[in-house]
């Protein structure tokens, strides 16, 4: 009834507004379109990529499992006897350098020893030599004072002849 109400009903304008409407449905309604696809995205991805996921979740599992139960255990008891034995070493190896180290400290304390005692022992000499220097100068002084003594004695006697001759 509507139709045949409105105006254009039984014009020649109908076919090309239904024409107009199939042409804008098909040029620039795309929801249709867009619809289908992503149907068919979802379908894709739910049948080939879930199942794919699926594998590799099972494979994650699988492999954690094994982790777990089997290589997790083999590290462990491997670290627990190589940590052992490097501990054992390195104990061996601190004992051998505290040993050096103890044999160096007394070769250092010897040596400081060693110097120790020349020191002492040149002091003692030095000590000794100048005493020794100090008499014999004490000696050249004494000497060199008795002859000092003789030259003014001879000297005197020089002149006391001297005098006898220059009253000539």
């Amino acid at each position: 009834d509507r139709r045949r109400d409105s105006p254009a009903a039984g014009s020649p304008i109908q076919p090309i507004i239904k024409d107009v409407g199939e042409i804008y449905s098909r040029l620039l309604d795309h929801r249709p379109v867009i619809q289908g696809e992503i149907r068919y995205f979802v379908k894709e991805f739910e049948e080939k990529r879930g199942l794919r996921e699926l594998r590799v979740l099972e494979n994650l599992k699988n492999t954690i499992f094994e982790t777990n139960e089997r290589v997790l255990p083999k590290c462990e008891q491997a670290m627990q006897d190589n940590l052992s034995e490097t501990l054992k070493r390195l104990q061996a190896a601190n004992a051998m350098m505290h040993r050096l180290q103890e044999r160096e400290c007394e070769a250092r304390k010897l040596q400081a020893d060693k110097v120790m005692a020349r020191e002492e022992k040149c002091i003692a000499d030095c000590e000794e030599f100048m005493k020794e220097q100090q008499k014999k100068r004490a000696e050249v002084d004494e000497e060199h004072r008795k002859a000092m003594e003789r030259l003014k004695e001879q000297y005197s006697e020089m002149e006391k002849e001297l005098a006898k001759y220059a009253s000539f």
